[in-house]
């Protein structure tokens, strides 16, 4: 049966997961990595036993109550759980607690995890896991104890067909492909994956990660929306919650090329103040006034000191470190195919900006070399910075990519190879479409 269904792949990140079908061009379901369980109920810490979720809950076999649509089935008996933005509706409530699984990119509560992707597997998907083939995608320098649990729990709690573990880095490269500038389909490139919680620079070199250049950056989509609630505070408008703050970001920011002249042009031309209206939960109208954190929200990842006194590089500087950390022989490489990939990198020109930057450090220190050897020319490096239609979910769509290709299955463990030699088969695994591929 699993050789006629297409694969699922699930991107489980630190803010939100993403659910989807190989093939697919867009998760079907994205929704908060969050689980909401009843006070007292599988609160502990990550030990314990794992509750058996392998029988399908009662909402797919007919139990009691059964017939109708999904929607008329949720708050029965049997689920002292909901995921995702049912688990924040529920957790406003008495009742329920609500916990994140997914710290850092990294699982810390195996038990939430499971029950997690329980109800994504069988409420939301609505598959047989005995029936697909499974992708999931994991952060870099994920320790293969994490990678054993994944599979301990897809094969014996789902009984999954197939399984494949892969780096979310080489996923985002994988889904820049669609981009024209990007039509060599080179598994080498440094990825730029910022999120909600952390921003990561990773190089990849024909489709393995150097790890050992890695670096990540305290700065992402949430400190954003805090800058620009503070900015909003200060100035007193009538609304600087969370939410307006968030929308505001999402709307209205870009990124400029020259913070200075900016804050100018702002003051020279005031119709780029904007008004942004809000309703309160009490159903009242208010009118905020959008001004500078336009810009200036973007603009910490430009030159962070105007957000924070601890993290001070600015990401050009942390991109064009990572590439010189990084073994001489790929550096050219990696200039040249620098991946944008998550939500907080959409702001507009926030790639031109940034290979603008990158560019100048490159030729400065290319100048300094020609000097320090008398005058020897250089042929100079290219520099460029990939944004695509794909960037939000970056991950999900390469994964959504490699899994529809006829190839892919052959490089997933099975059930039979799971049953044969255990969960240690997902320490080591071919590399889809690079060199260590079988």
């Amino acid at each position: 049966m699993a050789l006629q269904t297409p694969a699922v792949v699930m991107d489980n990140g630190t803010g939100f997961s993403k659910l989807g079908f190989a093939g697919n061009d867009a998760p079907s379901f994205v929704f908060p990595t969050a689980i909401a369980t009843k006070s007292g109920v599988g609160s502990a810490a990550g030990g314990g036993v794992r509750p058996a979720v392998a029988s399908k809950p009662s909402y797919l076999t007919g139990g009691a109550g059964s017939g109708g649509s999904l929607a008329g089935k949720r708050g029965t008996e049997d689920l002292d759980f909901f995921i995702g933005d049912e688990a924040l509706a529920a957790a406003s409530g008495p009742g329920y607690g609500i916990h994140y699984p997914v710290r850092h990119g990294q699982v810390e509560n195996w038990d939430h995890m499971e029950r997690f992707w329980s109800n994504s597997i069988f409420k939301y998907l609505r598959v047989e896991p005995e029936d697909h083939y499974f992708l999931l995608t994991e952060p870099p320098l994920n320790p293969p104890e994490n990678r054993e649990n994944t599979a301990e729990i897809m094969f014996e709690s789902f009984n999954c067909a197939g399984l494949y573990i892969a780096v979310q880095a080489v996923l985002a490269l994988a889904a820049s492909w669609t981009s024209h500038k990007a039509a060599d389909q080179s598994l080498t490139g440094v990825v730029i994956d910022s999120g909600d919680g952390v921003t990561h620079v990773i190089p990849v070199a024909e489709g393995y990660v150097i790890g050992s250049s890695i670096k990540s950056i305290p700065i992402a989509g949430r400190d954003i929306t805090y800058f620009v609630q503070s900015l909003l505070r200060d100035r007193g408008e009538p609304d600087s919650s969370l939410k307006t703050a968030e929308r505001v970001k999402e709307e209205y920011c870009y990124v400029c090329p020259d913070m200075v002249k900016e804050f100018a042009r702002f003051d020279r031309e005031p119709d780029r103040f904007l008004k942004h209206t809000v309703t309160s939960p009490n159903g009242r109208s208010v009118t905020v006034d959008v001004g500078y954190e336009r810009f200036l929200a973007p603009e910490i990842f430009f030159n962070p000191e105007i957000y924070s006194s601890d993290f001070l590089t600015p990401l050009p500087t942390v991109v064009d470190g990572v590439i010189q950390s990084s073994p001489i022989d790929v550096r050219r490489g990696l200039y040249k195919n620098i991946v944008l990939s998550g939500g907080s990198t959409l702001y507009k020109d926030f790639g031109r900006r940034l290979q603008r930057d990158i560019k100048q450090l490159v030729d400065a220190r290319i100048r300094a070399s020609e000097l320090r050897s008398g005058g020897a020319r250089s042929g100079g490096l290219e520099v460029q910075v990939i944004s695509h239609k794909r960037q939000r979910h970056g991950p999900w769509f390469g994964g959504s990519l490699l899994g529809s290709t006829p190839e892919f299955r052959s490089y997933c463990h099975t059930k039979a190879d799971y049953d044969e030699y255990g969960p240690s088969i997902v320490r080591r695994f071919a590399l889809l479409g690079g060199p260590g591929s079988t």
